[in-house]
């Protein structure tokens, strides 16, 4: 805390990070409250000396068939900000859009300083194209899936999906019960659900692109491992049911007691399994989604998100670029402490391209701000810097 002060007060005095208020003004807008950027136009130039660094936005507008971008790395790294930012330049550019925050801890409310809560898809006041933003919850998965099944026990819910061997020991278990247990995973399980709905409903389908603001590593990891696991479960789930199905057949025809077999139910598992299919390949598929990690300049970020690349690569899920955020910018200052931290940033910058699973990647380098960013006219500044 005490560091993050004196930073703060350095940085004001010695010129040593990108002054919000100083280029604000530089560029027109009228004054600058509370982090967000106010005036009447925002000014179309990008500012090119600023940060170095290209995204290759260009290529990331005219790639039609790449819909979904996830921005994920550790945890107050600034992904919620750079997900942000590049969702409001997607808007800006004439792509319908919607952001999604998959993280339990939601911030898109505050970045875009407007209410977005509530597990519902909510527009984003101050863009001229459609911009719409999704704050994932478990409680609203929880309301749809009772809507969806009705008030019932797990019992016959599973007796429906051809499982009833397996619920004997449920006992009156109701859904609701179930559905409000503490559940491990039951966030990404929520986002799993929702980017079904994406891939697979008609109404989505005019959006082309859709931003993921993905929770820390731990969590985005086991989003994208989970469609693997539900893959795995349900194969040894139905290979058991045919077994057992298989058994009772030969023991009732053994007796001369002939059983009308279920069909239609069942195939439950089959079409769960195919849904789980689509999101597993809506991840991996290199022409539809793209990974953009971020990070920032120290050397225990970087390691994570070496770490992190090395597990996206396992799982197959595309990454091109690399964020690294908040650099000090060079300065004519003789503040030491700015001094410093800028010899690190620069030795830990060495690092990454020397690191085997970063090394490969588009560098994007983000200055550090003095101003926090929030509002949508903060964020269109902020994606002039970054994705350029």
């Amino acid at each position: 805390m005490a560091a993050s002060l004196l930073l703060n007060r350095v940085s004001r005095t010695s010129s040593s990070s990108i002054s919000l208020h100083r280029v604000a003004g530089a560029l027109g807008f009228n004054s600058l409250h509370a982090g967000r950027i106010s005036g009447t136009h925002f000014p179309e130039r990008l500012l090119a000396t600023i940060a170095e660094g290209a995204s290759h936005f260009d290529e990331m507008l005219s790639v039609n068939q790449r819909k979904y971008y996830l921005l994920g790395g550790k945890g107050g790294v600034g992904k919620t900000s750079c997900a942000a930012s590049l969702a409001v330049k997607f808007a800006s550019h004439g792509h319908p859009t919607i952001v999604v925050s998959t993280d339990p801890a939601h911030s898109l409310s505050d970045s875009f300083s407007q209410d977005l809560s509530g597990g519902v898809l909510k527009p984003v006041q101050g863009v001229d194209s459609p911009l719409l933003a999704l704050e994932i919850t478990p409680e609203r998965m929880k309301e749809e899936i009772k809507s969806q099944t009705g008030d019932k026990s797990v019992k016959n819910m599973m007796d429906s999906m051809g499982l009833g061997m397996f619920a004997g020991e449920l006992g009156d278990l109701s859904l609701e019960d179930m559905l409000n247990a503490a559940s491990p995973g039951i966030d990404e399980i929520a986002a799993i659900s929702k980017v079904l709905q994406f891939v697979e409903s008609p109404e989505y389908s005019r959006f082309t692109r859709i931003v993921f603001d993905t929770a820390p590593t731990g969590h985005t990891l086991r989003l994208l491992s989970l469609p693997d696991f539900y893959d795995s479960s349900i194969s040894k789930i139905s290979k058991l049911k045919k077994k057992i199905t298989a058994a009772a057949s030969a023991f009732t025809s053994v007796f001369g007691k002939k059983e009308t077999q279920k069909q239609g139910p069942s195939n439950e598992l089959d079409q769960l399994k195919e849904r789980m299919e689509k999101v597993r390949n809506v991840f991996r598929d290199v022409d539809s989604t793209e990974f953009v990690i971020v990070t920032i300049p120290t050397v225990m970020a970087i390691n994570e998100s070496s770490r992190l690349h090395a597990s996206l690569r396992k799982e197959n899920v595309p990454v091109h670029r690399l964020i690294v955020n908040q650099l000090l910018p060079q300065s004519e200052s003789d503040c030491k402490f700015c001094s410093m931290r800028r010899k690190e940033q620069t030795r830990v910058l060495g690092l990454i391209q020397n690191d085997t699973e970063l090394s490969g990647l588009k560098l994007i380098q983000s200055p550090l701000l003095d101003a926090e960013i929030r509002g949508v006219p903060a964020l269109k500044f902020m994606g002039d810097l970054i994705w350029k």
